[in-house]
């Protein structure tokens, strides 16, 4: 007959529990955010490619103008460089993401795993401030490009003016709305929007390019303006130095590989260690959807570059910022214009519910499980709330400009990317000591890739520095936050579980819990050291029953919040001896395990040093003064459980 598996024993947490007001159900219901999905419906990726596509493609509805204006005749020898870097740059160095990142999480999570300690949770931090750079921007742009295509409108604006604030915080309040009742069936909504958007594109840039071809003085024209920049290497070394200028162009990458859990792989990627069918699939849209943009951005570039003229693309020009709009009511009248508005209006608004879904997939990952965000973070509706409110704040902080927030939405974009490459590149440099030669080669391709997109950030940063400055800003908030979540969460109890490291130490355990003996945690791992304090405390105090020793064995990684207790329970003599390992801090797991075995004592140690410097010690490293912060932890737990009857608590100089 064989012996059941130890048990696992778990104590419930107040982040568990259901609210207790109106409010609080109102707020902190479904599922929560950082609860792993189960049953998720997958799809075939050339269907997720759309969801991919309204942040990407809507990209469209302003780049070309933004392009014009940072480079005038140059915008399509940069806009070719842009697509150099895309297929040659981004694209591989995704493809390598999604094989080390299948799960979703994308390249933060690689580079979280690259390093260990508060150095990972700190780098996390200050990516996820860009992170959060890039989709604020993205939604908050994308809702003002949307507003001043309506604007221009010939039909809408006798209606709406030049509210362009207004209109801005409008489409932001609906995307709040949407989000707050809830956000279904993205994927099959994005086909709906993105292929119209797409197609509607085509139709301008061939229309465009007819009216070139029957106008070759238009070709003429650009030929002399580009002579004003000298040969054609002076050409290549221009287009080189202004493509930065348009890295917005680069977005939905790091979309693409988020999506990853909604791709439809193979049948045997369950049995096996990853997901092959999945990574091909996701590399396909990667692939295509880059493809994809490049065309339409060189096709757009160049209709946009020789028909749009100087005064028009300005700021505050009839083309600024909508470049293609401008084309399709010039070339193919206000009615097809129209439609066309109308059609760039919803993918803009749906590149917003991409960043926001982004949003809410990326923050609750993370923060929680760092300890760094209050019990509201993990739901959809609070967290919606405040990013409206972020929202709010950028708009009218950039007066709802589309030129003013480019240079800090490509920051965001850029740091990502750029941070991706370093991690396939440090990846692949590790494996290639351990492999053959091919991957060391493989290893400096994407080194000299890590190169470019540094360049690419460094000079974006030279040009626009608010884009630095507004992420700053981010990153700044999201530390100092998150510094203060986890000072307020540290006395928490901080364990997920307790699991016996054998059927020997579970019974054991099973005859000492409910009012039978008396928990003394000690440091001394010895039995000479249990025997010394046993006698102590039986002097000092009028203890009966036998003792239980409690010695903590901490984590190396002690930056992490959580963490599952391990239990050995042996008898030594009259009393009992209990040795935890895998702890995140002492004084929480000595809490953890006394609510769990309810002694009749508990008898805490005082050290008597410096109350700050143990402070330090306790929120960095888990040790510090274990006695009164244990008491402190299980006093906030008893007045949560409201409980009756507790152990006495006996305090005892060291």
């Amino acid at each position: 007959m064989t012996a059941s598996a130890p048990r696992t024993l778990h104590l419930p947490t107040e982040r568990e529990a259901p609210p207790r007001n109106a409010v609080g159900r109102l707020f902190l219901s479904g599922r929560r955010l950082d609860e792993p999905k189960s049953g998720e419906i997958t799809r075939p990726w050339y269907v997720v490619l759309w969801l991919t596509g309204v942040d990407y493609f809507s990209t469209l509805g302003y780049q070309p103008g933004i392009a014009l204006l940072a480079a005038g005749a140059l915008s399509i020898s940069a806009t070719g460089a842009l697509i150099v870097v895309t297929l040659l740059g981004a694209v591989p160095i995704y493809a390598e993401v999604a094989r080390r990142s299948y799960a979703g999480q994308g390249s933060i999570a690689l580079l979280e795993n690259l390093f260990s300690g508060w150095k990972s949770k700190i780098f996390v931090l200050v990516l996820l401030g860009f992170a959060g750079t890039d989709f604020v921007i993205t939604m908050t742009l994308s809702a003002a490009d949307a507003a001043r295509h309506a604007i221009a409108n010939v039909y809408l604006h006798p209606y709406i003016g030049d509210r362009q604030i207004l209109l801005t915080q409008g489409l932001l309040l609906l995307l709040a709305v949407v989000f707050l009742l809830g956000f279904r069936e993205a994927i099959n909504l994005a086909s709906f929007v993105a292929v119209p958007y797409l197609l509607l594109n085509f139709v301008v840039i061939v229309r465009g390019l007819w009216q070139v071809g029957v106008h070759p003085g238009l070709i003429a024209r650009w030929h002399q303006a580009l002579s004003l920049h000298g040969d054609w290497l002076a050409l290549f070394l221009a287009s080189g130095l202004l493509f930065p200028k348009l890295a917005l162009g680069l977005s939905g990458f790091e979309t693409g590989v988020s999506v990853m859990p909604l791709i439809q792989g193979d049948a045997t990627d369950e049995t096996e260690p990853e997901p092959r069918g999945r990574i091909r699939a996701t590399r396909k849209l990667l692939i295509t959807a880059a493809a994809i943009m490049s065309v339409m951005l060189l096709g757009s570039s160049t209709v946009a570059t020789l028909l749009i003229p100087e005064a028009a693309y300005r700021v505050n020009g009839p083309a600024s910022g909508r470049a293609i709009a401008y084309l399709a009511h010039e070339l193919l009248g206000n009615g097809f214009g129209t439609v066309y508005d109308i059609s760039t209006i919803l993918i803009l608004w749906f590149a917003g519910a991409s960043a926001m879904t982004g949003l809410l997939n990326l923050i609750p990952r993370y923060l929680p499980r760092f300890g760094m965000a209050p019990r509201w973070v993990s739901y959809r509706r609070p967290l919606v709330l405040v990013l409206l409110a972020i929202d709010v704040v950028v708009t009218f902080a950039f007066r709802a400009g589309v030129e003013a927030q480019g240079g800090a939405y490509a920051t965001g974009v850029l740091v990502l990317m750029f941070s991706a490459a370093i991690a396939v590149t440090v990846a692949l440099w590790r494996e290639s000591r351990i492999r053959q030669p091919l991957s060391l080669l493989i290893a400096f391709y994407f080194f000299l890739v890590t190169i470019v997109f540094a360049y690419t950030l460094v000079a974006n940063v030279i040009e626009r520095p608010d884009g630095i400055i507004i992420a700053s800003i981010f990153i700044l908030l999201l530390l100092t936050s998150s510094g203060l979540s986890r000072y307020h969460r540290s006395t928490e109890m901080r364990v997920s579980e307790v699991r016996f490291v054998d059927e020997e130490s579970s019974e054991l355990w099973t005859t000492i819990t409910g009012r039978k003996v008396n928990l003394v945690p000690n440091r001394g791992p010895t039995q000479e050291d249990r025997s010394a304090l046993g006698e102590e405390v039986r002097e000092h105090f009028k203890i009966e029953g036998p003792l239980v020793f409690l010695h903590v064995n901490l984590l190396d990684n002690r930056s992490e919040f959580l963490s599952p207790l391990r239990l050995r329970v042996f008898r030594e003599g009259t009393d009992y001896v209990i040795e935890a390992s895998g702890a995140v801090a002492i004084a929480n797991s000595i809490a953890y395990v006394a609510e769990l075995l309810d002694p009749l004592s508990i008898v805490l140690g005082l050290t008597r040093r410096n109350l700050m410097k143990q402070s330090f010690a306790y929120l960095f490293w888990g040790e510090g003064e274990i006695g009164l912060t244990v008491y402190s932890i299980l006093v906030r737990y008893w007045e949560w459980t409201k409980r009756v009857g507790v152990p006495r608590i006996f305090l005892m100089s060291e």
